[in-house]
């Protein structure tokens, strides 16, 4: 089934006191480009992460954020930068004699002073962590994943029925084709009669004409293009109905129709024709667009 690059996850999970929240959004990219913020606890956990989330979702920029809590007290060592503490006591002290205000710095207005306190965790089982993470991670891709396939059929089904349209305009194509060759001789013909008196007329090579007209046939000759159109859109259909990473095999060959669309509109050399590429073209175009969503 094929895949849209956008997306959206969430996962909340709790364990004992530990309580995990993972949320992920990607939108297209060319490449797996993963922006991960996660707690410095889990800094051991950053490259498992990232393939965890590369191997699930191929391609896409992909935002991801997690966030971790941890209510057990007996986890965590309140640490005092004693140093720091007396180092501001004594600036506030200093401050007061200067301009000979009071010093009213209390012990809880100190505390509140960036860096004096820090929290350390005293003891960390990398394992369990990890272990309890990656389910809070799974649960949020599944979660992603099912809105990346839902649009990503819906882009797929779009993408096939323009596929269709394509097919229907080169069966009309290569049908009114025989048409060009013979308009062409008709035009010359008329041409040479305008052009030659009628007593003239009979003493011309019709040879002459004949040649001029294959010449032109072997020119404005549509066949192998509209034989490889057929091969294409075949390979279109059975890429789209596939499972995995589809969207740049679908992007190299919409280049390819595109390719044989554009030969076709410089080799017919005819209005109706050109009438019909054109169309060919603005749906390539759409697919286009579409194919840049598709992982």
């Amino acid at each position: 089934m094929a895949l849209s690059m956008t997306g959206y996850g969430r996962s909340e999970k709790i364990f004992e006191s530990r309580r995990y929240t993972v949320e992920i959004k990607s939108v297209n990219s060319r490449y797996c480009d993963i922006n991960l913020r996660l707690p410095r606890l889990f800094n051991f956990a950053d490259a498992k992460i990232r393939k965890t989330v590369s191997d699930a979702l191929l391609r896409g920029k992909i935002d991801m954020f997690i966030n971790f809590e941890d209510n057990d007290a007996e986890g965590s060592e309140v640490i005092i930068n004693e140093g720091l503490a007396k180092a501001y006591s004594e600036a506030v002290r200093r401050i007061s004699v200067v301009t000979g205000r009071e010093d009213d710095l209390a012990s809880s207005r100190l505390a509140a002073y960036q860096d004096i306190i820090t929290l350390r965790q005293v003891s960390v089982d990398e394992d369990k962590l990890y272990s309890e993470l990656a389910c809070a991670v799974d649960e949020a891709l599944s979660g992603m994943i099912e809105m990346r396939k839902a649009e990503g059929k819906s882009l797929a089904d779009d993408i096939t029925g323009k596929v269709g349209e394509l097919e229907k305009l080169r069966d009309e194509v290569a049908e009114y084709s025989p048409n060009v060759v013979a308009d062409y001789r008709q035009r010359l013909s008329d041409r040479i009669d305008v052009i030659l008196a009628d007593e003239k007329r009979e003493f011309y090579d019709e040879s002459r004409l004949a040649a001029e007209v294959a010449v032109f046939a072997d020119k404005c000759c549509i066949d192998e293009e509209m034989k490889r159109l057929i091969s294409h859109f075949a390979q279109a259909r059975k890429i789209l109905a596939s499972d995995g990473s589809i969207g740049k095999k679908m992007d190299f060959l919409i280049q390819e129709i595109n390719r044989e669309i554009n030969t076709t509109g410089s080799k017919a050399n005819d209005i109706e024709i050109t009438n019909r590429v054109l169309k060919m073209k603005n749906l390539v175009e759409e697919m286009r667009e579409q194919v840049q969503n598709l992982a």
